[in-house]
Order: C-alpha cells, then structure tokens, then sequence
C-alpha cells in the first residue's frame, strides 16, 4: 500500500480515536473543580470518578483484544466509539454521582481499544520496519487530545460549560466512528483465522513478559494518573498556583506527550539498528519519570514544570511496551499480546488514581486543598512501587542473560493451527476479563460504599447490593 494512502486510511481514522481517548482521560483535570463546586465531591469521590475509567478500560482489554485479532481494527473500532458517543451524552445530563460514574464507564468502553485498534491496524499494514515510528505518530497524533483537553477545552468550558463540552465531544466520538468505519481497511474476513497455537495463559506465563510488565505499567500507570488527575490538585495545593497557571502548565505536560511519543519511537527504531534493545531504552525513560517524581518529593530547586513535563512524557512510553511485545509475540497474535499488556496499564492507572484520592483524603481540606504533605506522601508511596519494578526488572535482565537459566523461559511457538472462529479463546478471554471486572469492582464499590447517605440517598443502597452480589460471583444488575 502506497505511504500516503497508509496515512490516510490506516494512521489518521484511528489517530482521531485514540485523539478522544486522551481528550476524555484527561479532561477531568481541568473540570474537576467545576464538579465539586456543582455537585459537591470531594477528593476521594473526583479520584474514583476519574479512575473508574480505567476500571471498565482494564476489564474489557482481553475480550476486544480477541476481537481485534479475529475481526479486524476498523469494525471493533468503529462500533465502541458510539459506546464513547453515548458515555458523553450520559455524563453532560448527569445530575449526581451515580449518572456521572455510568457516563465514565460508558466512555471506558467506547475507547478501550483505541489505542490497541491503532497499533494492530499498523502491525496489519506497514512494514515491520517502520512500526514503532508509526506507532510513535499515532501517539503523538493521540496524545494531541491531553493538549485539546487543557486551555481549549478550559476555553469550552467558561463558554459553554462542561456539561456543553461533552455534547460536543458525544458529537466528535459520532464522527470518528464513521471515519474509521469507512476510510480504514478491512482485512479479508475467512471461515477460519489462523492464529498461533497460544492463548493469554501462555502469554502471560511467559518470562519475557513479566520481566517488562511490572515497570511499564507502574511508571506509564502512575504518568497516566498525575496527568489525567492529581497533577491539577498538586500545582493548586502544593504550588499556590491559580488556574490559570494550572491550565499553562497541564498544556505543557501534553505537549512533552506529544513529543515524547514521536521521539521515542523514532529513537526505539534508530537504536535497535545500532544494537540497543528497546526494553533498555524503556528502562530508561521510567528511570528518568521516577526521578523527576523524587524531584517534587524531596523539594528540589526547580520549577515544578520541569518534572512534570519528564513524568507526562513517560506516559508515552506504551510505544516502547507495544514494540517490545511485537518483538515477543508474533504478529497474528498483536491484538491479544497488546491487550495482555494494556490490562495492566489501565488497571495499574486505576489503582494508583484512585489509591492516591483515599490517601489524600486521610488529611483534612483546609481553604478548599488539601495540605502539601498529602500530595507528596500519596506520590512518595507510588514512587516507591516503581523502584520495586527496575529492580525487579535489572534483576531479571541479568538473570535472562545467564545462559543457564535461559533454555528455562516459557516461549510462545512459531507453530500455527487452524482455529475456527468460534472457538473457546473469546469465552476464556471473557471469563477472565469478568473476573478482572469483579476484582476491581469490589475494591472500588467497598470504598464508595463508604459515602455518606446524605450525599446521596439513593448511592447506599445500590452500592450494597452490588458488593453483595460482586462477592458472590453471581450477575449484577442495577435496580430499575
């Protein structure tokens, strides 16, 4: 396929999800404290709303991931950015807790796979050796909706309101949908698919994988919470600043995403020619985020845009991660292998953005904030779950490269069988993914179980029920 019809048809319809992916991620930042102000929440309760995102976006990885191997990107892609289109119109109407947090599951699902769409689509039509640059511009392109989702959107947002802002991002998702739908390729649709003779249990007892997953969805986790949520509070809190300033400095983080994507996967493709393997290079910039968070801890002289911009650029880092697993896995199988790896991603984003709320809210709010050293505890913790992760990763590196224990790690085959397209891989998938669900769902229902029944009278209740029934395993329904 010619390089401008590959731009056009593959790169730019699924640049344009993955675009309100980050716009609906991180525009929370900058409406959380219109939220507060109108439907009166507090720390813990803009944590979870925020997080609850990457609970359903965590619980629906495996099943599309199948999905995207087995159908194609476009289809999965076009048919859940109406799910997004409706989560927008569901959070603008809210008028309490509960209708916003089934706006923020809604949005979950719709853009699940919009980054995992982008980079099967590209593994499917470039050539391998341009991949991790492509996937490099899909996430710049993307990463372009943390930056829409500062000062422009704060612009919408004084002109029209928030809730005027998700009607028009409900209007935006409507059109991605089309665009993906009829401007990307469709691959051949067969009877049967032929896929490796793997399945996700393989893929996640494989030693490779769990030598990089630890540290890729800790550090990326813990950028995609700063940026998507607690930067705002920290730069208010810790830093005296007003929102003004809040809003230059959260254009400034999504700027460093934007270039840090399209600089790291143009160096990953540059380095890994002259012999430098990627997870060193994703190693490295982890490094750096975890360093630029010990910055702000320890109060070191600088400007706190400097650290900022270092931790919003790891965030990138997922270009590194997806190449990293395009090298592990074989091609018919990027869908599931991406999938197995954004599920920790997106969970890791879930329990660090909400963690960090509960911890948060152990001090009491002073002027409308909550004291520095709130922040920097909360943040200090979080820190000390990455160090744990290089560490685990050297020591593995070092251990892979024994050549005695090496002949010992778990490989996935390069053996193909024919596997009918109704087979048992969606039902394990989605079993698993249910179980996912309801861990999640339990750790965060038992927290909001907590709220105060003058908050919301008809939140107790429900909340009850669905902790009963999660602890059961039995299926939960919501009462009419």
């Amino acid at each position: 396929m010619p390089r401008g019809r590959l731009i056009a048809s593959v790169l730019l319809p699924f640049a344009a999800g993955y675009f309100l992916s980050y716009v609906f991620r991180t525009v929370n930042a900058v409406i959380a404290a219109d939220l507060a102000t109108e439907l009166n929440l507090g720390a813990a309760d803009l944590g979870f709303l925020t997080s609850v995102y990457f609970l359903v976006f965590a619980a629906v990885q495996l099943p599309l991931g199948v999905l995207l191997d087995r159908v194609g990107p476009a289809l999965v892609q076009s048919i859940l950015m109406l799910f997004a289109s409706t989560g927008a119109l569901v959070f603008a109407l809210a008028d309490g807790f509960l209708g916003l947090m089934i706006g923020r599951v809604l949005l979950g699902i719709g853009v699940a796979t919009a980054l995992m769409a982008g980079v099967k689509a590209i593994a499917l039509w470039f050539p391998p050796s341009r991949s991790a640059s492509a996937a490099g511009w899909l996430v710049m392109l993307g990463a372009l909706g943390a930056l829409t989702a500062t000062a422009p959107a704060d612009l919408l947002v004084q002109a029209i309101g928030w809730r005027g802002l998700f009607v028009v991002l409900a209007g935006l998702s409507a059109l991605a949908s089309l665009l993906v739908l009829f401007a990307a390729p469709h691959p051949v649709a067969n009877k049967t698919t032929i896929l490796p003779a793997a399945t996700f249990a393989a893929i996640y007892a494989d030693a490779r994988f769990w030598r990089i997953a630890p540290l890729s969805a800790l550090g990326i986790g813990t950028s995609w919470s700063l940026q998507g949520l607690w930067a705002a509070p920290w730069l208010r809190d810790v830093d005296g600043f007003d929102r003004a300033a809040i809003v230059r400095h959260l254009g400034f983080m999504a700027i460093a995403v934007c270039a840090g994507a399209l600089l790291l996967g143009t160096a990953a493709d540059r380095l890994r020619k002259a012999g430098v393997k990627t997870e060193i290079v994703l190693a490295a910039t982890l490094s750096t985020s975890a360093l630029a968070q010990a910055a702000l801890i320890l109060q070191w002289p600088l400007p706190p845009l400097l650290p900022f911009i270092v931790i919003a650029a790891a965030g990138a880092a997922t270009v590194l991660s997806f190449a990293i697993m395009g090298e592990y896995f074989p091609k018919a199988m990027a869908g599931r292998a991406n999938g197995a790896l954004n599920l920790l991603h997106v969970g890791s984003a879930f329990a660090i953005q909400s963690a960090t709320g509960i911890l948060i809210a152990q001090w009491p709010q002073t002027h409308g904030g909550y004291p520095a050293h709130a922040h920097r505890t909360a943040m200090a913790i979080v820190l000390a779950l990455q160090v744990s992760a290089l560490a685990w990763f050297s020591l593995a590196h070092h251990v892979r490269r024994d050549p005695k224990t090496a002949a010992h790690r778990p490989l996935i085959h390069s053996r193909r069988r024919v596997i009918p397209t109704g087979g048992h891989g969606w039902r394990t998938a989605a079993l698993a993914s249910s179980f996912v669900c309801l861990t999640l769902a339990t750790i965060l229902f038992s927290t909001l179980a907590q709220r105060s029944h003058a908050d919301d009278p008809r939140l107790g209740p429900w909340l009850t029920m669905v902790m009963a029934t999660t602890r059961a395993h039995a299926y939960v329904r919501a009462p009419q």
